[in-house]
């Protein structure tokens, strides 16, 4: 078979359905699949459908035995900081209650790395820190504005506050916080254009691991993550 040339694009495919429906519930726990069916359903050869269901493993989500089949594991079971599953849950019908469950995550970890980057940042890491900021400014500034711009200059912030804060646990969590800032841009939960006081809180962060101010890094990180938990319990309503 011809498109057989490109298993990757194939396998792909094939986890770009089945992931994002085992993640929205529409498996329950325990619902078996096996290779000969995945063959036939995607029109994919064995190694295809094999090498799909190997990333499902690798995230948790599913267990392939001989003979048994894939049987779909429960969801307390799955990798859940898997950047990928995020993605697709916050796809399904649940995405409120992702956003909540990881804005949690991120007013637990975020404020507390950024107490710690004031202690221990650098003058040039500052300096760079600054720069992030003021273009997360200039992209989040007028009516206008270039939200794909502010997004990206959002996540490097974050991104950067965790690396700061020299604590490898913290920083291993900037692809979750990365997942969480497109989630809420992506499907219009972020403020368009962004909320001054948001910004402004921004620049309280920056200023206060620059001139080396614990507290008030960690109150105003604590700040930005308590007006995200208000936004999405607004959105739940």
């Amino acid at each position: 078979m011809a498109a057989e040339a490109d298993p990757r694009t194939l396998h792909n495919r094939v986890l770009a359905d089945i992931g994002p429906a085992i993640a929205a519930g529409e498996y329950a726990p325990g619902h078996v699949f096996t290779l000969d069916r995945l063959e036939r359903d995607y029109d994919v050869s064995r190694t295809v459908a094999r090498e799909a269901v190997r990333v499902l493993e690798s995230m948790r989500m599913v267990v392939s035995r001989p003979r048994t089949g894939v049987r779909v594991r429960p969801a307390a079971e799955w990798s859940v900081y898997d950047p990928q599953l995020i993605r697709w849950r916050l796809a399904g019908p649940g995405r409120i209650e992702q956003l909540r469950s990881l804005t949690e995550l991120r007013a637990a970890v975020e404020p507390p790395a950024a107490a710690a980057a004031a202690r221990r940042a650098s003058p040039h890491q500052c300096e760079r820190l600054v720069e992030t900021n003021q273009r997360m400014l200039e992209a989040g500034s007028g009516t206008g504005g270039d939200p794909a711009a502010f997004l990206e200059c959002d996540i490097e912030f974050h991104r950067r506050i965790l690396e700061l804060s020299g604590n490898e646990m913290f920083a291993g969590l900037s692809g979750v916080v990365a997942e969480v800032l497109a989630g809420r841009t992506n499907y219009e939960l972020m403020p368009h254009p962004p909320r001054p006081e948001a910004l402004s809180l921004h620049t309280h962060v920056v200023n206060a691991v620059r001139d080396g101010l614990p507290a008030v890094a960690e109150a105003s990180m604590r700040a930005i993550v308590e007006e995200v938990v208000t936004a999405l319990d607004d959105a739940g309503e």
